[in-house]
């Protein structure tokens, strides 16, 4: 499939410039989306009170367990798409546009009756404080209406994505965040909403999104064109997405249940300990939004150079990720760090909270660069077909180990340091396992390309 005009050719040319090029739209995109959850916060928290910016704070970890499981099935689409992109499918692509865009609608469907049931439930056994449950619990219901339009939009983003178009993403972002930003201040400021206002601005916003991602879609000339009359499931192509997209939702879920446990510890610690750690953690998305943009760039430059039968590409692909996590680690969490008290300062003037804010900051930020190699070498062996091998890495190395370490050494220590200091030691022990995943199913790729190559050598003695 020649690429478009706008599209990046993933499977010649210098990698260490595409990738970048590839990733630096999906970085501004999530930078933005992290501005734009920083505005809420710091609206909500401004106008309605460090209560509101605690419940706002809170569900942060329980939306990504319950929507984390679905939206992982978005990889499957861009690894499948852009397979099939780099070995010139129109056909196969054109049914992969259709199938991710039906799983979009049903799952997001799904997954908002199932925010809307166990929200409640789920916050009391977490322990989210009395003082601000309620607002949580209304927060989350209002929010998760929303799902089905994100859910769609994320797909959409992921297909435009896997063909080698990252800006338009970026672009329905920028639209979509202004109007989120502006309709917070007017929910709030003007008719006094609290976590409610935030919460519907949010449900605008995205649906504002699914629609824009669409019209692209159905705009596009090719195969990712899309049409509401091919809507349907491809037995084939649902397949291949599960395949790959179940096991990444999985691993995403997992890993939501153990930071859903450690919010729960950070509960016991009180409402002030809760704005402070999700004013913080907001803070440190920053940081980890651009580790996302360089697994987005991992799993489909590869993705499209082992459709292409270009395996020689790979481990430049890996040594270009590898660089772009360690510079970025070293200028944005050496800036975090540094300018941390002003920025906890755009969210509250609590001195009680800046201080433990901080306190949470300066542990994760010295070394992120783990954080970073566990999320982004995921990407380079799902983009070659294994999504196994991740989850069962982010399981063990991640999610087992932080159920192991509050039990033990939280238990018997129960400090903030202790309870913080748990996330770049399973980082670091899952990262390992994600390096050595890399590597067997880079070996495994070459193994079965050269039993294929003896293979054809052995026919054409044959005939």
């Amino acid at each position: 499939m020649v690429p478009r005009k706008r599209d990046i050719d993933m499977c010649s040319g210098p990698l260490f410039s595409n990738m970048l090029i590839f990733a630096l739209p999906i970085m501004a995109m999530n930078i933005l989306q992290l501005l734009f959850n920083a505005a809420d916060m710091v609206v909500v928290g401004r106008f309605s009170g460090n209560h509101a910016l605690a419940a706002v704070g809170a569900t942060g970890s329980l939306i990504n367990l319950i929507v984390g499981l679905f939206m992982g099935l978005s990889v499957g689409t861009s690894v499948i798409v852009a397979q099939d992109a780099g070995a010139d499918r129109p056909d196969e692509v054109s049914k992969s546009v259709h199938t991710s865009i039906t799983i979009s609608v049903i799952t997001g469907l799904v997954v908002m009756v199932v925010g809307i049931i166990l929200c409640e439930p789920i916050l009391e056994l977490m322990g989210t404080p009395e003082d601000v449950i309620d607002l949580s619990v209304l927060y989350m219901k209002i929010y998760f209406v929303g799902i089905p339009a994100s859910m769609v939009y994320n797909f959409g983003a992921a297909i435009l994505r896997a063909v080698g178009d990252s800006r338009h993403p970026m672009y329905y972002l920028i639209i979509t965040g202004i109007v989120n930003v502006v309709l917070n201040v007017f929910f709030i400021v003007v008719f006094d909403m609290s976590v409610a206002g935030v919460a519907w601005a949010t449900v605008i916003s995205q649906c504002l999104s699914a629609l824009l991602i669409l019209i692209c879609l159905s705009r596009s000339h090719g195969a990712i064109h899309f049409s509401f009359r091919k809507m349907g499931f491809n037995s084939r192509k649902l397949a291949s997405i599960v395949k790959i997209g179940l096991p990444a939702g999985l691993q995403s879920a997992l890993f939501s249940i153990s930071n859903v446990l450690i919010q729960s510890a950070i509960n016991s610690f009180g409402s002030t300990m809760v704005a402070a750690s999700s004013a913080s953690s907001n803070i440190e998305g920053f940081v980890g939004t651009a580790m996302n943009a360089y697994y987005n760039a991992a799993v489909t430059f590869t993705g499209q150079n082992v459709g292409a039968k270009k395996y020689d590409r790979i481990d430049t692909i890996a040594k270009v990720s590898t660089v772009l996590i360690f510079t970025t680690w070293i200028i944005i969490s050496g800036a975090t760090v540094l300018f941390g008290r002003s920025l906890l300062g755009f969210y509250t003037t609590d001195p009680a909270v800046i201080d433990l804010g901080m306190q949470r900051m300066k542990i994760m930020m010295a070394a992120y660069f783990t954080c970073g190699t566990m999320n982004v070498f995921p990407g380079l062996t799902r983009g070659m077909g294994y999504s196994v091998l991740p989850m069962l890495c982010t399981l063990i190395g991640a999610c087992v180990m932080r159920i192991v370490w509050l039990a033990t050494f939280f238990a018997w220590y129960p400090t903030v340091t202790m309870l913080f200091i748990c996330y770049p030691i399973t980082w670091s022990l899952a990262g390992l396992g994600q390096v050595g995943s890399f590597f067997y199913a880079r070996h495994q790729i070459r193994k079965r390309e050269m039993n294929n190559t003896e293979l054809n050598n052995a026919v054409s003695v044959k005939m």
